[in-house]
């Protein structure tokens, strides 16, 4: 078993798919740097923290893009974005069979935050385009940073999302909520709690992620293979049903009360999973993957 989640963003493109089968498109030696990093004395990567190209996966041709979590959190700025955009784009002229995201980042980089922010919108964009002419889109999630901010977002707007147990999934990450809100609504340093509100055991429970395995590269491999091939409908009728899965999981959750005897002694996150219909709630954190997967009911 080779950890996932320890792995670089290289060191995954180089086991999770085709021996030898990669081949990348501006790589470092073109030297594609941000030219805004550069004026605020900021040390850049010649690749600025995204590996994208070409390979195939269990003998089916793929684009593939590694988001390397080591530099700058992987955090979006202007060229990490445009690379993103640019391998969506040929995705639609070229038509593989899918199209993998393997994402580690905090969301925007702070020092390009409007050429960012703009980024993950035309990233978002351009991934929409490709599942509407067919062509799947899979995430993959489980480096040490997690998916947060602009790239949580885009995540969730893809055919199909891997997790490993460690791995973690939102829109604001605990460190965000913290500053904005004070310790008393989310301490960042709790890691039970972090694990419990954004971690993939907790997407999995509640129908954010379609796949949950091992902190290992073979597992993410497999999952990835399983979803070549399959799209979900980009339709009205799919998103009214994704609406109406969050207005179960709002109203499941009942009021916090202290007279409510349930309550008592239980975080947000094991009250959801109680709500759920989820026996033993308490539990999940300590649940191997292969017993916490037959416990999902949404």
């Amino acid at each position: 078993m080779i950890s996932y989640a320890e792995c670089s963003a290289r060191e995954r493109l180089a086991l999770l798919l085709d021996p030898g089968s990669f081949h990348e498109w501006l790589p470092p030696a073109e030297r594609i740097t941000s030219p805004h990093l550069a004026q605020l004395g900021v040390p850049s990567a010649f690749d600025d923290g995204v590996a994208i190209g070409r390979a195939t996966l269990g003998g089916r041709p793929v684009f593939v893009a590694a988001q390397e979590g080591a530099f700058m959190g992987g955090g979006v700025g202007e060229v990490h974005g445009a690379k993103l955009v640019g391998l969506l784009q040929r995705a639609l002229r070229d038509r593989p069979a899918a199209v993998l995201l393997l994402a580690e980042s905090g969301g925007v980089r702070l020092h390009e935050a409007n050429a960012g922010l703009i980024a993950v919108s035309e990233v978002m964009r351009a991934l929409l385009d490709v599942r509407a002419a067919g062509i799947p889109v899979v995430v993959l999630i489980g480096g040490a940073n997690g998916c947060f901010g602009g790239m949580g977002i885009v995540a969730r707007c893809a055919d199909h999302i891997v997790m490993s147990d460690v791995g973690r999934l939102a829109m604001s990450g605990p460190e965000v909520i913290e500053a904005s809100h004070g310790v008393e609504e989310f301490d960042s340093r709790d890691r039970a709690l972090v694990w419990r509100t954004t971690g993939g055991k907790h997407r999995w429970l509640t129908g954010d992620c379609d796949a949950l395995v091992e902190d290992d590269v073979a597992a993410f491999r497999a999952a990835a293979i399983a979803a070549i091939g399959t799209t979900k409908p980009l339709t009205l009728a799919s998103l009214e049903d994704e609406h109406a899965l969050l207005n179960r999981r709002l109203h499941a959750l009942p009021a916090d009360s202290a007279d409510n005897a349930d309550n008592v002694g239980h975080d947000e996150a094991t009250r959801l999973w109680r709500a759920l219909g989820i026996a033993d709630a308490e539990q999940v954190p300590e649940l191997p993957v292969p017993a916490l997967r037959a416990l999902r009911v949404v």
